[in-house]
């Protein structure tokens, strides 16, 4: 069996839901209990530390506290740790809503995560002829950039306000990463260069189907078709059939 190892990384709220606390003794405990215990056998290592961590910094912290209950765990019992999972939480490329600056220049890349990473564990007190085998659970990174959305402008508007509304057939109900996101939209093909701050409305009877609540966009006739990048992470696993079909996976 395995147990998972909640700590602190330094961001804050601290993801102690899920598993046993490094700092309080709690992790140690668990483990001295599965040692005494005939019929189990401790294997792995597992840790949870959040969700789109934008600090390549975090997992080197939480790294070496994983690599430090490995060593002592062989050292008390010697037993071999056969595997340390780091968990997932590795962010995309998207840009958070809220953010100042475009997730392409604020997130870390691989290279960063892996060094943060790999250097902790070698820089540890384990054996670097005798390691674990190192999991990582990289799926948002390493496919919200592999998806695309076609969509389809239905119609413009004015706003009470004045402001541009443009009204697409892509709701919240396929796009549920809108709600955090700034996706990055772009016409299908060559347009005017001329753009408007725009609010991108889905197909749906509700209020809260925005896409975009402003963006600067060029205007796009009904039947104009245009892209949403990066949103191969969490929207097909999501996606409803709710007033509209879900698209086509090509």
């Amino acid at each position: 069996m395995a147990i998972r190892v909640n700590m602190d990384t330094g961001v804050y709220p601290m993801w102690d839901r899920f598993g046993f606390n490094y700092e309080n003794g709690d992790a140690w405990d668990a483990i001295n209990r599965i040692m005494v215990n005939e019929k189990l056998e401790l294997v792995g290592l597992h840790a949870h530390i959040g969700t789109y961590m934008m600090s390549a910094n975090t997992y080197k912290i939480a790294a070496g506290k994983l690599a430090d209950l490995t060593y002592g765990i062989e050292k008390k019992y010697g037993v071999h740790i056969k595997y340390i999972d780091m968990g997932g939480g590795f962010a995309s490329q998207n840009t958070l809503k809220g953010a100042y600056y475009p997730g392409s220049d604020t997130t870390p890349t691989f290279s960063e995560y892996a060094e943060a990473i790999s250097s902790a564990i070698l820089n540890s007190n384990l054996d670097p002829r005798n390691l674990p085998t190192l999991i990582l659970e990289t799926g948002r990174a390493l496919i919200d950039d592999a998806g695309y959305l076609l969509g389809t402008i239905i119609a413009n508007k004015r706003l009470s306000s004045g402001n541009r509304a443009t009204i697409v057939d892509v709701g919240v109900n396929l796009l549920f990463t809108s709600f955090w996101y700034e996706h990055e939209v772009y016409p299908a093909a060559p347009v005017s260069e001329h753009l408007e701050e725009t609010t991108l409305y889905g197909p749906l009877c509700m209020n809260i189907d925005v896409l975009r609540e402003a963006i600067a966009f060029p205007l796009l006739k009904k039947g104009d078709h245009f892209v949403i990048k990066r949103i191969g992470a969490y929207n097909m696993t999501q996606w409803m059939q709710f007033i509209t079909l879900r698209p086509n996976v090509v």
